[in-house]
């Protein structure tokens, strides 16, 4: 096993999602090297952005609209947020795809990727879910690529980031998911709780709002609704930022989410899911600090100990939008 830069502690998909070699164990760790990297003052930057998996121009251009960023203002890792395999995932841990869709689009780039799965990694239209296995093992096969289970949380200085399994959220069939999330942000001792997955809970985008997708409200499953469960028992007002992509576009919902009662502190919600291309927005009502479906981009995080600054950048690397979360 190759080393880690960060220590990670892993849970794994439910067995019904895996066709033979999903690990059951919720407490996989891998000690850091003893020189873990930090920043001065503590401060964590890091990359947001899902939908790449498409090997084409844009995927290029925004991959070199991150390096530009990353350059100027610094960047420790990418939070790389599902749909990695276009478009019905990897059929084998070694397949080109992997080469063709991620190594090679994202060469310039010589920071650690934390992937979580989408939709299209589990097979797209097809449900062939055991092909998401591929990617949790591809893990072992690239220097580049972090993905040690299907679900997993890691610490980076005063930031702890969990990677969700959305898909698994989606179908009903994550309860372990769930009792890992919330007694790992119970447990979490950090200054900020950041979590990622591919699915949004409210989005403007033609998939829409957790409960709503589609249009389907009324049907179970297709509607979102476990997700929309999942945010409102256990996410909302537990986490401070919640970033995802699957609407191929770039939002910052305002007011976010709060828990099931309407209480408690808000959880910002930020959509970032044009690593390789665009879709329209549509009128799904959620007010917005930011939004745009006119071209591709990704999101710049700083994290020091007061505040979160998050930026949207388009794939020409121009600076669109910022804002400053306070705690």
């Amino acid at each position: 096993m190759r080393p880690r830069s960060l220590l990670i502690l892993a849970a794994a998909v439910p067995a019904l999602f895996c066709a033979c070699s999903c690990s059951q164990d919720d407490n996989i760790i891998v000690t850091p090297p003893a020189t873990m990297p930090t920043n001065e003052l503590g401060i964590t930057r890091f990359i947001a952005m899902g939908d790449g998996g498409e090997g084409n121009d844009t995927q290029y251009a925004v991959s070199r609209a991150v390096e530009g960023v990353c350059e100027a203002s610094g960047c420790d890792f990418v939070l790389y947020m599902g749909d990695n395999i276009y478009s019905d995932g990897a059929e084998s841990p070694t397949d080109p795809m992997f080469e063709s869709r991620f190594e090679l689009p994202y060469e310039n780039l010589d920071l650690p990727f934390y992937v979580v799965l989408g939709n299209h990694d589990y097979g797209g239209n097809s449900a062939m879910f055991w092909r998401a296995q591929h990617e949790i093992d591809y893990t072992e096969h690239s220097e580049k690529w972090n993905m040690p289970s299907a679900y997993y949380t890691f610490r980076y200085g005063d930031v702890q980031l969990f990677g969700l399994d959305t898909n698994a959220l989606m179908w009903g069939m994550s309860s372990a998911q769930e009792a890992w999330f919330s007694r790992e942000v119970a447990a979490s001792e950090v200054g900020w709780k950041v979590a990622f997955g591919h699915h949004p809970y409210r989005s403007n985008g033609r998939h829409g709002n957790a409960g709503d997708y589609e249009g389907f409200s009324h049907i179970p499953v297709a509607s979102g609704n476990s997700i929309q469960r999942f945010f409102e028992e256990r996410m909302c007002g537990e986490v401070d930022l919640y970033l995802c992509g699957h609407d191929h576009n770039r939002q910052w919902i305002d007011g976010g989410c709060r828990d099931e009662d309407g209480e408690g502190l808000t959880t910002e919600l930020i959509v970032s899911g044009t690593a390789a291309k665009t879709t329209d927005l549509a009128d799904r009502g959620n007010p917005v600090h930011f939004e745009n479906d006119e071209i591709a981009g990704f999101v710049w995080v700083e994290a020091t100990s007061q505040e979160i600054t998050a930026v949207f950048y388009d794939e020409l690397g121009n600076e669109e939008f910022r804002r400053v979360v306070g705690r």
